[in-house]
């Protein structure tokens, strides 16, 4: 009795999460091809998975640090996204909410929940 109330609050409250996708996201991953002509395998960006509803938060960690010529501001940016989904490591995450898009790459290990996963992203500066 008390496992189907706890099972019917964590659907609840997924259903909630859920409701606050504003936002899609496409993955790419690397994918080796080989050249047919030279026969020579590359690597090569591929779009791994596309369409996926999300939702981005932002939040700062720790107050601007200035000093006599920079000022450096951390923020921390988290995607949140249902449960069923990988996302590979290493993988660029193209973002589009509040009609803008912007590519983050993962910084952090998933964070899964009953109700949905979290993971840590970082402004994508290109594959290692």
């Amino acid at each position: 009795m008390i496992r189907d109330a706890i099972r019917q609050a964590q659907r609840m409250h997924r259903k909630a999460v859920e409701a606050t996708y504003d936002g899609t996201c496409r993955i790419y991953g690397m994918k080796p091809v080989k050249d047919p002509v030279t026969k020579v395998t590359r690597q090569e960006e591929v779009l791994v998975q596309d369409g996926i509803a999300c939702h981005l938060s932002y939040s700062s960690t720790s107050p601007a640090a200035g000093s006599d010529t920079v000022t450096a501001v951390a923020q921390a940016i988290k995607l949140f996204l249902a449960l069923e989904l990988t996302i590979p490591p290493g993988c660029r995450i193209e973002v589009t909410q509040q009609g803008r898009t912007e590519s983050y790459a993962q910084s952090g290990k998933v964070a899964v929940y009953p109700s949905h996963q979290e993971i840590l992203l970082e402004l994508w500066k290109g594959y290692a």
